[in-house]
């Protein structure tokens, strides 16, 4: 346990301003995670478009009281606080855990890699859980950031810690080191993933091995053979490398291995022991993972005999969070595939971000954290529960339910306690669930996928899967591009370029965007009703609207003279002063908005009116096509000329804006006060040619219907038009132009994505199902995923092939096709 004045002393830190020595016990880099104020340590972190010091007032008004600081701060109404000045604050937070790491001499397994860093970690959790009481990074903590945050859970009921570490960039793993500082090295392998930070693949594994230079063992396999060379030729004297492989050195050899569909059992020796393992998975990934635990439980002791009996009960790890429709108007997140304190708050902080529902309901199960007594971890639990606003808590397992008085004194609206999973199947009708947003938090012992099945909407078996993360990252990456002083609008029209409403929006909301955009009225209706309370600006608003508009706090768009006497009309019958409206200008793209030559209009009419002049912008034309560069230019010069005569007769600042997606990226000196980001948000930017570092976000996945075999003669689809010359075997997928599969990609103008290879599609394209033409693969069986487009088949590709754009394809697929949204 730490003080504030320990804090400073191990920081060297400068006192800003000295209050009551507390006690440190969390720490905090994001005010709106925070859970316990008293014990918290705010870390004020500046990084891209975001600041940490302007919440340190809103902190200390919820009851922090310890800050951390790189910048000077103005201390008046903070009287009560504990402020340290540190030249870095990411560094501060690192050398805090390094301290706090050394302070423990249990064994440390530090890994790293390209890929399956956390699918080993935990796995090794499962595999040790019997043996040890053990310390891990949460979900996928294993940045810059995240390593510290999960070193400082370590405490002295722990005997075992599992760290990942992942670096984008050369530099970045020594500080990583100095915090985990392993006894045990794991080195997963080393591919593509996060390349761009790096002058070459050597210079990349040079700077993963750096987590190893305080190991005594380090634990890999037989890779390329430059890498086994550079691998020997980085051991240390005093350090011992152990592989696996089939390579006749190898540690843990690989005699034979014998695959079916969903299985695989090996032949293997380790130090002159020979014995077989059947193994629950028989992909490669998944077998170099499986392959990496077993040498580690065999360097730490453990018998094959024990590691085939924990092995054969090792589940595929769910590696996101994911929200998705549910019954009777509920939305349902699914984390059913582990149950620990660490991940119970990255599923609340996921909770907490969804506004569709004012009434929250967890399903938790027992959890099975060591280090405390089940008395505190049920406090914690419960007191985690209340802080994210949840109603309604339904615990599953007797120890759980042994200490329903602890959530019965924090006062929950409905708690509900069954022994079993069973037994609250049991009772499912009696539970009622309706309107609600509803997390499903449970051990793998208790099989919650039963109770997330009996939630979720059953539907079109078409599935939209967006990836919160990869837009998350995207707009990071906008975000790093603004000038200081610019905000932000995200544009959300269209169902958010067919990814969704609300549920996009909450993310936006969660993370600091400024404004939002729609197209129409109801599309802002929408949001209001799911909890979205960022102003929200509507393009295009129709008399019959202007009700539902001042009745949500809607701010039109005024685009022409009649639109605007129309509202102003409307504004003044209903008595309401200073509404707040946008006015568009037109500067060249000829859609909407008010000309150069309604400036009179404009002037006479602005003075008496009863709008706020919230902010004026116009459209950029083609700001991603340097062609046009010049005429870009123009259209900036004629915004400027026409939103200076408006500042002359509106005698208050209002914000002026004209970049979107491409504008941000290629213009940079035209931001003026606000950009608005649309498809940028979706992985795409017109502007970008060649490797783009944004991240596609929607992935659209079927499945195989039926399948079929034809011969000569025979035709497939509609009109004929798929003729069958030679012996055919087809699939027929459960997608059509219905569900926004374009009609143009049939006969095979569209190709689809199965298991790494393109499939080309058959005859029409028909109005709820596709044909595809599979003859010749192996291994295709009825009820297969076939990706239509996402990862291995980018929309772009898809979209060229149907002679048009990502944004048509993407807005294009129906509301009917379900939308899975997953945070990882």
């Amino acid at each position: 346990m730490y003080s504030i004045s320990d804090i400073a002393e191990i920081l060297q830190g400068r006192w800003i301003q000295k209050a009551d020595n507390g006690l440190i016990v969390h720490l905090l880099n994001d005010s709106r995670k925070l859970l316990f104020p008293k014990t918290s340590l705010f870390f004020s972190i500046v990084s891209g478009n975001r600041n940490g010091h302007q919440f340190i007032p809103a902190l200390y008004q919820q009851g922090v009281r310890h800050f951390l600081v790189s910048e000077e701060v103005d201390t008046t109404g903070l009287e009560e606080a504990n402020i340290i000045w540190v030249p870095d604050t990411v560094k501060a937070l690192q050398a805090v855990a390094a301290h706090h790491r050394r302070q423990f001499s249990f064994p440390v397994i530090g890994i790293t890699g390209s890929n399956g860093k956390t699918i080993v970690k935990e796995w090794l959790n499962q595999l040790l859980e019997p043996d040890y009481r053990i310390v891990r990074s949460p979900r996928s903590y294993n940045s810059q950031i995240g390593v510290p945050l999960s070193v400082w859970l370590m405490n002295e009921q722990h005997q075992l810690g599992l760290f990942e570490a992942g670096i984008s960039r050369k530099g970045e793993m020594q500080a990583l080191a100095d915090i985990i500082q392993p006894g045990i090295g794991v080195f997963t392998n080393l591919g593509l993933a996060h390349s761009e930070g790096f002058a070459s693949m050597q210079e990349k594994l040079e700077e993963k091995w750096k987590l190893f230079d305080t190991c005594k063992v380090i634990i890999t396999h037989y890779q390329d053979d430059w890498i086994n060379e550079f691998i020997e030729s980085r051991v240390q004297a005093g350090q011992r490398l152990v592989r696996f492989g089939s390579h006749p050195g190898a540690d843990l050899r690989i005699k034979t291995i014998s695959r079916k569909e969903e299985s695989a059992e090996l032949e293997l020796q380790y130090k002159e022991l020979d014995f077989r393992l059947a193994l629950p998975f028989s992909s490669d990934a998944a077998l170099e993972n499986s392959l990496t635990c077993i040498l580690v439980l065999l360097e730490l002791g453990i018998s094959p005999d024990s590691i085939q009996q924990r092995i054969s009960g090792l589940h595929a790890i769910s590696m996101r969070l994911e929200l998705k429709e549910g019954i009777n108007q509920c939305s349902v997140i699914n984390d059913s595939y582990s149950a620990d304190i660490s991940s119970l708050v990255i599923a609340l902080d996921f909770l907490s971000q969804q506004q569709q529902h004012s009434k929250k309901t967890v399903i938790v199960s027992d959890i099975p954290e060591t280090g405390w007594t089940s008395a505190q971890l049920y406090e914690r639990v419960a007191a985690l529960l209340h802080h994210h606003g949840v109603q309604r808590v339904i615990g599953v397992g007797p120890e759980i339910t042994e200490h329903a008085a602890i959530f019965a004194a924090y006062g929950f609206s409905e708690l509900q306690w069954f022994a079993a999973t069973d037994l609250l199947l049991q009772h499912w009708e009696e539970l009622n669930f309706r309107e609600e947003t509803i997390l499903v938090k449970g051990a793998r012992r208790f099989q919650f996928e039963r109770i997330s099945a009996l939630l979720e909407k059953q539907v079109h078996q078409t599935v939209m899967e967006i990836n919160l993360n990869a837009m998350l990252q995207n707009l990071k990456w906008y975000q790093q591009r603004l000038q200081k002083g610019t905000r932000l609008m995200a544009m959300v029209k269209a169902f958010s370029y067919g990814s969704g409403s609300f549920e996009i929006a909450n993310l936006l909301q969660f993370h600091g965007v400024d404004y939002l955009a729609v197209a129409y009225t109801d599309e802002g209706v929408a949001l209001r009703k799911a909890g979205i309370h960022l102003p929200i600006m509507v393009m295009n608003v129709a008399p019959p609207g202007f009700d539902a508009l001042v009745e949500h706090n809607l701010e039109p768009v005024l685009y022409s003279s009649s639109l605007f006497q129309s509202f102003a009309n409307f504004i003044r019958q209903e008595g309401i002063p200073q509404y707040p409206v946008h006015l568009e200008l037109e500067t060249g793209m000829n859609r909407l908005g008010f000309a150069l030559a309604e400036l009179p209009f404009l002037t006479a009419q602005l003075p008496g009116s009863p709008f706020k002049i919230q902010s004026v912008f116009s459209h950029l034309a083609a700001s991603e096509d340097a062609a046009f560069d010049a005429f870009t230019k123009e259209q900036v010069q004629r915004f400027e000329q026409f939103s200076e005569a408006l500042k002359e007769v509106v005698q208050y600042p209002f914000l002026r804006h004209i970049e979107n997606t491409s504008g941000i990226f290629r213009h940079p000196q035209w931001q003026f006060d606000m950009v608005r980001l649309g498809i940028g948000l979706y992985g795409f930017d017109a502007a970008m040619a060649g490797s783009s570092p944004l991240e596609e976000v929607s992935t659209l996945v079927t499945t195989i219907a039926q399948i079929k075999d034809l011969e000569p003669g025979e035709s497939v689809g509609y009109g004929r038009r798929g003729r069958i010359t030679s012996p055919t075997r087809i699939a027929t997928i459960r997608i059509g132009y219905a569900d926004g599969y374009p009609r143009s990609l049939g006969n095979g103008v569209g190709k689809l994505w199965w298991k790494g290879q393109l499939v080309p599609t058959i005859g029409s394209v028909c109005m709820d199902m596709t044909m595809i033409d599979i003859t010749g693969l192996q291994g295709v069986r009825e009820g297969d995923p076939v990706t239509v487009f996402g990862k291995g088949l980018p929309v772009s590709k898809v979209s060229e092939w149907a002679g048009t754009i990502p944004y048509e394809i993407l807005t294009g697929i129906s509301q009917r096709v379900k939308r899975i949204y997953y945070q990882e």
